[in-house]
């Protein structure tokens, strides 16, 4: 006979109603625990019933399907990888640009292709579960996973991580193709002390509500089915037990029934690192009591949560709750029907697919920035001129690696790829030129300099949880030869582009940074290739925004590439030789100094004007700025609706004017500012925006509208408020002062 739970014709609360009936304690508690699948899965498995495992390679994968099948009851596992751009740990898999690199195309259409190709390729091999998108804020420069993040405005996160939800989960969990998505770090882990990575987020509730948490509703609004908890602390409560953030505002006010997880080892951080529980059996009680559902990479949970129900510290029904969540989410995706094991056949078929790989070499495109320009790109190739020679140099022109950036290949999370993707599906920028550059034409190569060498960390190579410590960044020092020789090659060349940034142990958890310059000898590679008067492109490949010397800033163009993906030096041969048109937008700001942190654009006024003694707050590069191959002017933005009520929309009219001979893609970029608010509000902030082809020459007006009811601050009370009074609309190519034409409107209760 057919168990209850068994029958794909019940409906999924009663197959779960069944299932935890048949359950025992450790069984529940082992569904509650997702750990790491790198030391092997037969133990997780049969000792600790398991529930997810996470950090498996593909052969583990198999091994704990195979091991599921014999257990007790037979409940399938959710396997989980850091998908985060791609199938980040899968060789031959398509790594797209990082979502810093997405974000600069402000194209939510496109972040959503990318993300549904991402669960087409990880769905065929056996990965139901992705953690990914993040939502986090960039707010300090230094911090380590800005690279992870889309930047620095809560209205372009929440477009683009919308997009990105859709994209994973397809037409709903029981397609085949669709991959849980995640959002995180719910809430306010990138609000750091000096840019150190999981440190305190000293952070008031009305500013978590004013622009940490809206990107967050929205996705959980529209079905996003799981969330994944910051490791930090805040105002004293660390996020993995934070009841206002999870019981008040997720589960009360949202109204969420998704499912939570808890970063790697926040439970037992409570213990061992934060000090707040005496073992973890206590944690263990805190945690469950708090919602947890998925408790990652806590192995000592098992037991603790045991000995929290045997010492009358938990109710084993507070377990069920959780244990529920989790069983309906493997119930929806059809896992107990279909485990969903790796599927060679699909996978020949699917993965890196040519379809795949031109959307990656349209992402990269689109991704690419142009900072500057004083007209010497595009370098023109269509003219019988005499053949020209092009110097690539620097240290990262022909590194594959830091094209990726973190989260793929051999960046250090998996231990089953240790070279990385294969070499043959990375296009590196001096590659790219090689192939790209006309017939005739001749590329030559230096590296220029070295960026760093690594060191044990004085504190010891482990943390006191076992984990691995990064070993500390040691800079290298400029190398006469290198530059000697780099420095030739820009002589005896007719342009050079100097390919500098970071590399990937400057990056990601635990790797923030104390100073945003160019690392080792790169800064002097730069100023001895700038003295050679040699025409120079400087493209940037890094995870963040960086501080460029002065050599960079007077060079004749600047590239940010931030880390394009595989196919990313393609791209940037093709927009310096002009095949493409330049269209990304920076979706976060430039430092010209470490010390101006923060530097995000809709801060709130208020520090005796904008500048140190010794330094203005104005940044080399602003949100939403970058440059065509043309001119686009913006004139008569005309407020069609001036005076309007609550229930309203704000419509207006500008016209773009492309004013040279080349096309381009606009972002044309919709800001408002509340003239008189109860409390203190940023001067302006995006709230719309949208993309416009222009022919060189052609003249279009661009119809604009906005809902009054997205016209709203947070006030002194934490209320999201619309408040009636005088409004400025702001209209421009970017959130600069100056760039914006600016028109009012007012709100009448």
């Amino acid at each position: 006979m057919t168990l209850p739970y068994l029958d794909p014709r019940l409906p999924v609360a009663e197959r779960v109603a069944d299932l935890l009936a048949r359950m025992t304690l450790a069984e529940k508690v082992g569904q509650m625990l997702q750990l790491d699948a790198r030391e092997g899965v037969q133990h997780l498995i049969e000792d600790v019933h398991v529930g997810s495992i996470l950090h498996a390679s593909p052969e583990r994968v198999l091994q704990a399907h195979d091991a599921t099948e014999h257990t007790r009851l037979r409940i399938p596992l959710l396997v989980a990888e850091d998908c985060i751009h791609g199938h980040s740990f899968w060789e031959g898999a398509t790594i797209f640009p990082t979502q810093l690199g997405m974000a600069a195309t402000w194209d939510s259409a496109l972040v959503e292709q990318v993300a549904r190709v991402t669960a087409v390729e990880v769905a065929a091999t056996g990965i139901h579960w992705t953690f990914s998108p993040v939502l986090c804020i960039t707010r300090d420069l230094r911090w380590g996973r800005v690279d992870e993040t889309f930047g620095e405005d809560p209205h372009l996160i929440g477009e683009l991580a919308s997009a990105m939800v859709r994209g994973y989960q397809g037409d709903g969990l029981d397609d085949h193709t669709a991959v849980l998505a995640t959002a995180k770090h719910f809430a306010g882990y990138s609000e750091t002390q000096g840019g150190r990575d999981a440190s305190e987020a000293d952070i008031s509730h009305r500013k978590l509500r004013s622009w940490f948490l809206p990107p967050f509703e929205r996705v959980a609004r529209e079905g996003c089915r799981t969330f994944m908890l910051g490791y930090q602390s805040t105002d004293g409560v660390p996020i993995t037990i934070n009841e206002w953030l999870l019981t008040d505002v997720l589960r009360g006010e949202w109204g969420y029934t998704g499912t939570l997880v808890t970063d790697w080892d926040n439970v037992g951080r409570m213990v061992w690192e934060q000090h707040i529980q005496p073992d973890h059996a206590h944690a263990a009680a805190a945690a469950v009591r708090a919602g947890n559902d998925m408790v990652m990479t806590t192995p000592q949970f098992f037991q603790g949560a045991q000995d929290a129900v045997a010492q009358g510290l938990l109710d084993e029904t507070a377990l069920d709750a959780a244990v529920a969540r989790i069983l309906t989410l493997k119930f929806e995706l059809g896992l107990f029907e279909d485990p969903r094991r790796p599927d060679a056949a699909r996978q020949a078929e699917v993965i890196a697919a040519d379809a795949h790989a031109a959307l990656n070499l349209e992402v990269a495109r689109r991704s690419l920035v142009l900072l500057t320009n004083d007209g010497t790109l595009p370098l023109d190739d269509t003219t019988p001129a005499r053949p020209r020679t092009v110097a690539v140099v620097g240290p990262n022109a022909d590194d594959p690696e830091t094209l990726l950036g973190d989260w793929a290949g051999n960046s250090g999370q998996a231990d089953w790829l240790p070279d990385g993707h294969p070499r043959e599906m990375i296009t590196t920028v001096l590659d790219g030129f090689r192939e790209q550059v006309p017939d005739g034409w001749t590329v030559t190569h230096a590296r220029g300099a070295d960026i760093l060498t690594l060191a044990p960390d004085p504190e010891g190579e482990f943390f006191p949880d076992g984990q691995p410590r990064p070993q500390v960044v040691v800079p290298s020092p400029a190398d006469d030869a290198l530059i000697a020789e780099a420095v030739s090659a820009a002589r005896a060349a007719d342009h050079v582009v100097a390919v500098v940034g970071d590399r990937i142990e400057l990056v990601g958890e635990g790797r923030s940074t104390a100073t945003l310059e160019l690392v080792g000898g790169q800064a002097a590679l730069l100023d001895a290739l700038a003295a050679t008067g040699t025409p120079m492109t400087v493209v940037v490949v890094a995870s963040k925004p960086l501080v460029l010397p002065a050599s960079a800033l007077g060079a004749a163009a600047i590239v940010w590439a931030a880390n394009p993906g595989m196919r990313g030096g393609q791209a940037v041969a093709e927009l310096v030789l002009g095949r493409i048109e330049p269209s990304g937008r920076l979706p976060i700001s430039f430092a010209a100094h470490a010390g101006q942190q923060p530097t995000y654009y809709n801060q709130i006024p208020g520090q005796h004007g904008d500048r140190y003694a010794d330094l203005t707050q104005r940044v080399p590069f602003a949100f939403g700025e970058g440059l065509s191959y043309t001119t686009v002017s913006y004139e008569d933005l005309r407020v069609l609706t001036p005076v309007l009520g609550l229930d309203g929309t704000v419509r207006a009219q500008v016209t773009l004017r492309n004013t040279g001979d080349r096309p381009a893609r606009e972002t044309v970029q919709l800001y408002v500012h509340d003239l008189v608010t109860s409390a203190t509000w940023a001067a302006k902030e995006l709230k719309g925006y949208q993309q416009v082809d222009l022919a060189a020459g052609e003249t279009a007006t661009v119809d604009l509208e906005l809902a009054v009811a997205d016209c709203t601050i947070v006030d002194a009370r934490g209320r999201r408020v619309v408040e009636p009074g005088a409004f400025a609309l702001l209209v421009g190519p970017s959130s600069r002062d100056e760039a914006l034409l600016r028109g009012d409107f007012t709100v009448k209760a």
